[in-house]
Parts: C-alpha cells; sequence; structure tokens
C-alpha cells in the first residue's frame, strides 16, 4: 500500500510546502529549517517513490501532483526544487485557487535542450537511465556532484547532499527512471505563461543543469513574475547560499500574504 510521507514543523504561521529533487528526499531541507520555521509551518514531504514514500511506482507528473496536493493545506505557499519544481507548478496549474504562490528554485519549465532553449543535453538524461541499472550509488553521487560544481562549497555540499541520500531507503530504479523521464519530457512552458499566481524564481548563476541562459526566456514566458540568481551558486543556493537564499523567500511570502 503506498503512503506518503508528510511532516509538518514550525512556529510560523504561514504554510510553505516543501517539494525537493529527483533522487533525494525531504532531508534536504534541513539545512535551512532553522532559518525558517520561525516564519513558517513547513510541510516537508518525500515524493512519491523517494525517501520515506513507499510503495509508488513511477508516476507521470500530473499524477505526482495530485498525490503531494491532496495533502496539502488550502492557500499555501509552494516551494520545489528541480524535480520538484515541475511538481509544483503543475499543483498550481491544476488547483490555482489554492496555491497562494509559487516558488521555483533551480528549476526549468523544459529542462530538456530544445532546439534554441537551453537546457541538458538529452543524451546526458539517457546516460544517467543506464548508469542507474548498474550502480545507483555512483549515479546518484555523478548527479550530486553536478549540482554543486563550481561554488566555493562544492566538496562539502555534495558530500552533505550524499548523506541526505544514503540516510533513507534507495529509491527503486523504476521511481528513479520515471524521475530522469519527466526531466527529459516534461514542458511546462505554455503551463507557465498562463499561471495567474505571485511568482518567484530562484537560480545559481553556475548552474550546469539549469543554465541561466533560460531566465530571460522564463522571464518573457512570465512577466510579472520575479528573477533572482544568485552569484556563487549552483544548482542547490539554499545549501552554498541559506541566509540570501532564506531572506528572498521570506521577503516574498511577505507580499503573497
Amino acid at each position: 500500500m503506498a503512503s506518503l510521507f508528510w511532516q509538518t514543523t514550525g512556529t510560523g504561521d504561514r504554510d510553505l510546502v516543501l517539494l525537493h529533487g529527483w533522487g533525494l528526499n525531504a532531508e534536504v531541507w534541513s539545512y535551512i529549517i532553522p532559518r525558517l520555521a520561525p516564519h513558517f509551518r513547513l510541510h516537508l514531504v518525500d515524493l512519491p517513490g523517494y525517501g520515506r514514500s513507499r510503495g509508488y511506482g513511477a508516476l507521470t507528473l500530473e499524477d505526482m501532483a495530485e498525490e503531494v496536493a491532496s495533502r496539502a493545506p488550502h492557500g499555501a505557499l509552494w516551494l520545489g526544487w528541480s524535480l520538484g519544481g515541475l511538481v509544483a507548478t503543475m499543483v498550481a496549474r491544476r488547483r490555482p485557487q489554492a496555491v497562494a504562490g509559487l516558488v521555483t528554485v533551480a528549476s526549468s519549465p523544459r529542462f530538456c535542450a530544445d532546439g534554441d532553449w537551453p537546457g541538458i543535453r538529452p543524451e546526458v538524461l539517457e546516460g544517467f537511465a543506464q548508469e542507474l541499472r548498474q550502480d545507483f550509488t555512483r549515479t546518484v553521487s555523478r548527479f550530486l556532484g553536478l549540482q554543486t560544481l563550481g561554488t566555493a562549497s562544492a566538496r562539502q555540499d555534495a558530500r552533505w547532499l550524499k548523506s541526505v541520500v544514503l540516510a533513507q531507503p534507495a529509491p527503486a530504479t523504476e521511481v528513479l527512471t520515471g524521475g530522469l523521464a519527466l526531466l527529459r519530457t516534461s514542458d511546462l512552458r505554455k503551463a507557465l505563461d498562463s499561471l495567474d499566481l505571485p511568482l518567484l524564481r530562484l537560480y545559481g548563476y553556475l548552474d550546469g543543469l539549469v543554465p541561466r541562459k533560460v531566465v530571460p526566456l522564463v522571464d518573457e514566458l512570465s512577466p510579472a513574475s520575479q528573477s533572482i540568481i544568485f552569484a556563487g551558486a549552483a544548482h542547490a543556493p539554499f545549501i552554498s547560499h541559506p541566509a540570501p537564499f532564506c531572506q528572498a523567500l521570506c521577503d516574498f511570502s511577505q507580499r503573497v500574504f
């Protein structure tokens, strides 16, 4: 029987749902929980099939969004990192009246490079999918290394992310492969264009998975949204730059609530 892990903590009076990225789990947010807990009721979720959310196979993006949204408080602020950004955006698209605002972190409506659209090359994602079948730990470690590459604290941050992964049961290969397929095939550019709610987009200047060239393109798709690029950050700005990251999030929430 499928069971979704959901934990609520914090002493604030504003609901914030936090969705992690591919291969990880909600423990990734433990790095910034002390900074956010006084301001929010934090809803920490392991996406279906990841971490402590067991009994799931590979889901479509729509099904994953519905599974998470069914447990969420009405009128919450949603934050999604990387793959979690796709899920949070889908929740906002399908249940706009239930979402107070949306924050995407190192995420893109279209992760895969597509013509003039910058992103991850399709063969890179396919290579990860093939490697997963042979060596989960090595493949995920390599992926985490890419997320921190170029930052001043790259080795330290990658080690910390790896410890988060290994602290929980490994996701099934089917789930991980399905997640890579979502990164490869999902295209929410039109959905982003039609969203009518407050949107904050946070990026890392050195991000090799969501290149900064995508920022002005998404600015055009969502001209009412706000984008911030953290200099010196890569794919995990909340780990390498926790203070300015949390400040930007708190400032945005003040305008939302």
